[in-house]
């Protein structure tokens, strides 16, 4: 289960704080954009339904940062079964998931509270060493 993020101060969740929907799409597909340039992370990706894969990941990052959107995913672990994803792959795709929420201007508060909760997932995603 992906921890749900909330903003502590306005009341308002992270989701509405961000700009909701439109701007969690927008980060999303300059992530995937990042990701898919990264050499060492793109071999992950050759196979796979980017259009699909896109619209979980709007939808769990939605759901983090406490919107009304449920992730409809596979559970993270069934996902990345078998994929032989490191540690370093891991933090390779925080590190632009970070880069994207900032070139939209994410505030850190909730940068952290994002990175935060993809931490607790990465015993799901993570299988190699």
């Amino acid at each position: 289960m992906v921890e749900q993020t909330q903003a502590g101060t306005t009341g308002d969740s992270d989701y509405d704080a961000v700009g909701g929907g439109p701007a969690i799409a927008s980060v999303v597909e300059l992530f995937y954009r990042n990701v898919l340039a990264d050499p060492e992370l793109s071999g992950y990706f050759a196979n796979s339904d980017l259009t699909k894969l896109k619209r979980h990941q709007v939808q769990l990052v939605s759901q983090v940062m406490g919107g009304p959107v449920t992730y409809e995913g596979q559970a993270l672990a069934d996902a990345h079964k078998g994929r032989g994803i490191t540690g370093g792959d891991f933090g390779r795709v925080v590190v632009h998931l970070v880069g994207a929420l900032e070139a939209h201007q994410v505030p850190d508060d909730i940068i952290g509270r994002v990175v935060k909760a993809l931490g607790a997932t990465q015993g799901d995603i993570v299988t190699a060493s």
